[in-house]
């Protein structure tokens, strides 16, 4: 016999197994220092809710003190003018007619 009809007789057979075989296995593994080492998330940055973009021209002064005040209160500038649209928006539905 040579070596490439040696093999040719086998097949390739599925296994039947159970749930319970499949976790008494897994298990054992487990037991022996085994473990899944398939990612439990899908890798790197969440994406951001905040999609749209704006790019005003503004004064420097008055781009220099948003950054500033951005700063101080530890959040980015987007968040600053999110707060500030905020406040607007409640004072002008408070007064209509201004």
């Amino acid at each position: 016999m040579s070596g490439s009809n040696r093999l040719s007789g086998l097949k390739a057979r599925p296994k039947d197994t159970t749930v319970a075989e499949v976790r008494m296995v897994d298990e054992v593994g487990e037991a022996r220092g085994f473990v899944d080492r398939s990612p439990r998330k899908k890798p790197g940055r969440k994406p951001s809710p905040r999609t749209h973009q704006l790019h005003p021209k503004v004064f420097p002064e008055i781009g220099e003190a948003i950054a500033a005040e951005a700063e101080r209160l530890g959040i980015t500038q987007g968040q600053l003018i999110e707060q500030m649209w905020a406040l607007y928006s409640k004072q002008s539905r408070s007064h209509p007619h201004r």
